[in-house]
């Protein structure tokens, strides 16, 4: 099974595999930029929370410990690191971070990183759709 059956949006032009498949992390450790540990709660959580809380605002709260801050959108903006959540029925379901070029990155569950033009590459199917942006300024 390749990646587009997994994932849709996903064509040979779009999307570029950047590293072999692990299960070391997830999506949202990448995204948070550490992949020495699987995040999520109840196996790791930068904060304090309901094991069974996969709600977005859980995840947004995860973050904003972390720095980041609520935004409007994906636009590539100087000095600042972007994510895109994704989730589906209020659970959040994925992560991605934008690069400096302005294409974004993902863990793919326990699969391949990879890189992918937009956030909507990745859409549909068990990610959902982006239901929330947020930023930080560069470290």
């Amino acid at each position: 099974m390749s990646l587009s059956d997994l994932f849709p949006g996903l064509t040979s032009g779009n999307h570029e595999i950047t590293s072999p498949a692990t299960i070391k992390y997830n999506c949202i450790a990448w995204a948070a930029r550490n992949t020495q540990r699987w995040w999520q709660p109840g196996v790791y959580w930068p904060i304090d929370s309901n094991l069974e809380d996969h709600g977005i605002g859980n995840l947004v709260a995860a973050l904003k410990s972390l720095g980041f801050a609520e935004c409007e959108d994906g636009t590539l903006e100087e000095g600042f690191d972007k994510l895109a959540l994704y989730g589906s029925a209020m659970m959040y379901t994925h992560a991605a971070r934008q690069l400096p070029d302005g294409n974004w990155s993902s863990k793919l569950g326990q699969l391949e990183d990879i890189t992918h033009a937009t956030t909507e590459a990745i859409e549909g199917g068990d990610y959902g759709y982006v239901v929330q942006y947020m930023k930080r300024p560069h470290e």
